[in-house]
């Protein structure tokens, strides 16, 4: 069998304790030994090369591949023997050789029955792919080193122990050392090696390698390395860039040269994360984990030097609020800021909120209402991104700070006012300043994140303050685009101009987002949105964009009114139907025909709703006013379900009518007939008395009976008026019963106010004749 080359493993020894025994490192190979008349695993010692195991291959010996990096087998009663391998390639090709002796697959992880050695001892034997062994800094051995530090990355543990060496031996400052002499000599080949080691032990994720490689004295040259990828042809100039192009400017003076350093540092480490690993893998991600924390522990360290001068913020406040401060000055204050409230989110909650507490007490808005107003583009974006920091981690905070400037009344342009004139007026085609400042409004606007307490009610107050100073701001445009086509009688009537812009592109896409954030209110601001709603016919202009050919701003329309419709509010309906308001969504369903787009589903999910909810008012108004324009649509079954609905509703109402004329006449009539039947029980029995007794003298003025039904109030025979209602006469001969004296009172009782006579009549006729009311002769 041909000798194999040398690999480096690690052999021990199971003494009499149970306990592995470190025998040595050196380099195993299989081979044939004359004197033991077989094949034999031979280890020469790594150091001096003597030869520190000689052990034939027995076809009776069991042997054991473990974790695919140890050989372990018996030599004789409990002494065990193992072989730890530095890789997995090594020890397999070992195990095919000794298979291969004893005649076995190699795809068995044992050849025989094991049974000296426990698997917990297998355990403890260490592995030679775990050690690390760094050799001496020097130009020759830069292709070494660059191996070894790439291979440690594969394993945890060799990564701890790679750390270990490299920040107690500083290795790395003699590899920087050389990085100067390979760049001198012009050792490309030596400078790609450096490149390589460099960013292995970034990828070793230690802060305290970090520390070091992100010194004053280091960060520049591990840049430097950095610069040679051997993935490129020419090398990059990151340390040019840092050093010519990238200049920093000190808005106000920063006398403390350890905040300097940390913001020089912050800046540069930054750069190093975004810009040289710009897309980083999956496992690069990770193992840049700890840059990222470097970063962000950094820009925490900074905020809290500058919050503990007492002098520099409000520095910074009182040039952006003075209005002698120049543009370019001004420009790079707002900067600046924006810097440092994107700092600020990387402090804890409890920081954060002190510091925004602070802010708000320099006068955060105050100095972002003075550069909002100015023509420059990117202040104003600046001063927009600080403006959602502040939203962000506060709205409470900013809605009091308005309401503080309206109570004051020091101008008469409200700063959210501002806001809304910056979303209407932005000059960007696509709108993405007004996009940003329309999703600012709907956070200061949405009720959930509100501050209830029993002394305040912060909801009732600010919703009131925008419904009265603000609303009217914000739907000007709609109002304006609407207010030549909206005819008092005619929500269809248009004109060409107002048509044209209706059509044109960037009105549109500002009239959709007016609409996102109304249809927002419609949700969150039921009572006030509503009377606003009601009281400026907003639904009649909103609908009136429909006729545009922008489709989007068309089902913006119609979210619009669904969500109105989902409230299910009968004022709501009752607007809708007296206003006819359904025709525009009506005209806009056909003109899609039968085409399966977003605007058809739109609406019929819009007529399914009312179905389903069987919202009664409009299925009766949809059904009477546009039922015959849309029976044709069969692809669908919501019409048919709306005249099942309608039907329905009619029949209930059919038998509630007609239950009620039954009960009405039964408590009503059923009580006069007993009366007059009582009554003609009474007047027989009085004729046959008089008959009976004698004509009476003179001085008799009343005879006194003892029928105690005699003293029981009368009830005349209710009578039919003309109006439908029935006159019932009641006596009553007990004076203080009827508190104004008179005997006998009479009304007129209207049971049910009909239209059509015809009903009574029918009443009448459908009445049982043996319990027909009649008077005495």
């Amino acid at each position: 069998m041909a000798n194999k080359s040398r690999l480096r493993v690690k052999l021990h020894s199971l003494n009499e304790d149970q306990q592995w025994t470190d025998l040595g490192t050196g380099y195993v190979s299989s081979a044939y030994v004359e004197r033991l008349q077989g094949v034999s695993l031979l280890v020469q010692s790594e150091s001096n090369g003597s030869l520190i195991l000689e052990s034939k291959i027995n076809t009776n010996t069991p042997y054991k591949k473990k974790r695919g990096l140890l050989i372990v087998w018996s030599e004789a009663e409990n002494h065990g023997m193992a072989l730890s391998f530095q890789d997995t390639a090594g020890c397999h090709e070992i195990w095919e050789d000794i298979c291969r002796v004893q005649g076995i697959d190699p795809s068995v992880d044992i050849t025989q029955d094991f049974l000296d050695i426990s698997e917990d001892e297998f355990d403890e034997i260490p592995e030679t792919s775990n050690m690390v062994d760094l050799p001496n800094c020097e130009l020759g051995k830069l292709k070494q080193i660059a191996t070894i530090v790439t291979s440690a990355l594969t394993s945890p543990i060799r990564k701890e122990r790679l750390a270990l060496i490299l920040e107690n031996e500083d290795y790395i400052k003699k590899l920087l050392q050389l990085f100067h002499t390979c760049e001198s000599l012009g050792d490309t080949e030596g400078l790609q090696h450096l490149h390589v080691i460099m960013k292995g032990i970034l990828f070793l994720n230690k802060t305290c390698l970090f520390e070091i490689m992100f010194s004053d004295e280091c960060i520049m040259n591990v840049v430097g390395c950095l610069e040679y990828d051997p993935a490129l042809a020419e090398p990059k100039r990151h340390r040019e860039f840092l050093t010519q192009n990238a200049k920093f400017k000190e808005v106000i003076p920063i006398t403390d040269c350890e905040l300097r350093q940390k913001i020089h540092q912050t800046y540069r480490v930054q750069y190093i994360h975004n810009i040289l690993f710009p897309v980083p893998s999956v496992l690069e991600e990770n193992c840049l984990s700890t840059i990222a924390n470097f970063i962000f522990l950094n820009k925490v360290e900074i905020i809290r030097m500058i919050q503990k001068d007492d002098k520099f913020l409000p520095q910074v406040f009182s040039q952006l609020k003075d209005k002698t401060t120049d543009d370019d000055k001004r420009r790079d204050l707002v900067f600046f800021f924006k810097e440092f409230c994107s700092f600020s989110q990387s402090l804890q909650p409890q920081s954060k909120g002190a510091l925004f507490k602070t802010l708000t007490k320099l006068g955060i808005l105050p100095a972002l209402k003075i550069v909002m107003i100015l023509d420059d583009l990117q202040i104003r974006s600046a001063a927009t991104d600080i403006l959602a920091y502040l939203v962000e981690y506060s709205p409470s905070m900013i809605r009091g700070s308005m309401l503080q400037e309206y109570k004051r009344n020091e101008d008469s342009k409200l700063f959210i006012n501002l806001l809304i004139e910056q979303m209407i007026c932005d000059t960007d085609p696509e709108l993405g300043g007004a996009l940003h400042l329309m999703g600012l409004l709907r956070s200061l606007l949405d009720p959930e994140n509100m501050v209830v307490t029993p002394n305040k009610c912060e909801r009732t107050e600010f919703l009131h303050f925008f419904y009265k100073q603000c609303m009217h701001k914000l739907v000007a445009p709609l109002l304006a685009t609407t207010e030549d086509t909206c005819e008092k009688d005619n929500i269809l009537g248009t004109d060409k101009n107002s048509k044209d812009c209706l059509d044109d592109y960037q009105t549109a896409q500002l009239l959709g987002l007016i609409l996102e954030l109304l249809t927002f209110c419609v949700q969150h601001h039921t009572y006030y949105i509503k009377n606003y709603i009601l009281s400026k016919d907003l639904l009649r202009r909103v609908l009136i964009l429909m006729k545009s050919k922008h489709t989007f701003l068309v089902l913006c329309a119609v979210r619009f009114m669904r969500r109105i419709i989902g409230h299910k509010d009968e004022l709501y309906n009752r607007y809708i139907i007296k206003g006819n308001l359904f025709e525009p969504v009506v005209n806009a369903l056909l003109d899609t025909g039968t085409r399966y787009n977003m605007l058809n589903s739109a609406i019929i999910e819009l007529f399914e709703y009312i179905r389903v909810e069987n919202i009664k008012s409009l299925v009766t108004y949809i059904f009477e006013k546009f039922y015959k324009t849309l029976e044709w649509i069969e692809y669908v079954q919501t019409f048919k379900g709306l005249k099942i609905k309608y039907e329905e509703e009619k029949d209930r109402q059919n038998k509630i009518r007609k239950n009620l004329h039954y009960t009405l006449y039964s408590k009503i009539f059923h009580r006069s007939t007993r009366a007059l039947e009582k009554k003609e029980t009474c007047s027989k029995e009085n004729t046959q008395k008089v008959e009976t007794i004698m004509e009476p003298s003179k001085n008799d003025t009343f005879t006194e009976t003892k029928n105690p039904e005699e003293n029981e109030e009368n009830l005349d025979l209710p009578k039919t008026t003309s109006s439908g209602g029935y006159k019932v006469t009641f006596s009553n001969s007990a004076g203080p019963v009827n508190r104004t004296g008179n005997p006998t009172c009479s009304r007129v009782v209207g049971l049910v106010d009909y239209p059509d006579d015809d009903d009574d009549e029918e009443m009448e006729d459908e009445m049982p004749p043996g319990k027909r009311p009649h008077l005495d002769p």
